[in-house]
């Protein structure tokens, strides 16, 4: 699998990228990445965060990081930063979306009494839609057997469940990184044809793959050879590097083919 960037993505104007062990790494954030990340907005190129990340995460991101938007709790809700202030909106009333996460939470940890080991994540109260269960964050991972068991029967409950690099996620409602991505896309105006021609996804897990498959342009940074039997739709490219420094490495790629006449 190649980490060169073609031809065809000197047309890139909107970079989504995921974030836990995407933009960060081993728990921290690098200063590599926050480097990228203001350069590839000082090329006049849009960056998004697509991600599980609790709402409290996800409004610190907004606020303080150099990006244009973020789609938070797997597309739950936006956060978009508009002449200097964040803005919070979503398809679904956020009250009527909370009800069905109080909801789902009693469900999941009626689940986890036959897994006494495992727990909701430290950063649940400050979730707004979803009920998240750490398989790695604060804790040793989980083995992939167990969380595909887990996710199994959050999906019989009638509920979404995707699982990260260190979380489980699970919802009710059609939002996902997906549907929310190309919502939030179109109402920017840009074509379907814009979005396969103009958008890229960078990310390092099984929960990245609708996104992978959606798009034409996409890349993993090399943590995500970790899952690589287990995707069904994979990046286009490889970065050498993990985490942060893995999207460090896409980003200087993209900008110095941009800047290629």
């Amino acid at each position: 699998m190649s980490s060169e960037l073609t031809t065809e993505w000197k047309e890139i104007k909107w970079v989504l990228t995921d974030v836990d062990d995407t933009l960060t790494w081993q728990g921290e954030l690098p200063p590599e990445t926050l480097i990228a990340l203001s350069q590839l907005q000082q090329a006049g190129i849009n960056v998004v965060a697509v991600t599980g990340a609790c709402a409290g995460w996800c409004d610190h991101i907004a606020q303080l990081w150099p990006i244009n938007a973020v789609l938070g709790e797997n597309g739950a809700f936006t956060l978009e930063k508009k002449n200097g202030a964040v803005h919070l909106s979503s398809q679904k009333p956020i009250d009527e979306i909370r009800q069905q996460q109080e909801q789902l939470k009693h469900q999941i940890l009626e689940i986890l009494q036959q897994y006494p080991s495992l727990s909701l994540t430290l950063d649940q109260p400050y979730r707004l839609c979803e009920v998240a269960i750490d398989i790695g964050q604060n804790r040793p991972p989980v083995n992939s057997e167990i969380v595909e068991e887990i996710i199994g029967k959050i999906r019989q409950l009638g509920a979404h469940a995707t699982a990260s690099s260190i979380h489980i996620n699970a919802w009710y409602g059609e939002h996902s990184k997906k549907n929310t991505s190309l919502h939030f896309l179109q109402q920017r105006g840009l074509s379907h044809k814009a979005i396969l021609e103009q958008v890229c996804y960078v990310g390092d897990s099984l929960n990245d793959q609708q996104m992978f498959e959606t798009l034409p342009l996409t890349a993993g940074v090399a943590n995500i050879l970790h899952y690589w039997d287990r995707l069904e739709h994979k990046p286009s490219l490889i970065m050498t590097k993990s985490g942060g420094f893995g999207f460090a490495q896409f980003a200087q790629k993209l900008l110095r083919l941009k800047q290629e006449p």
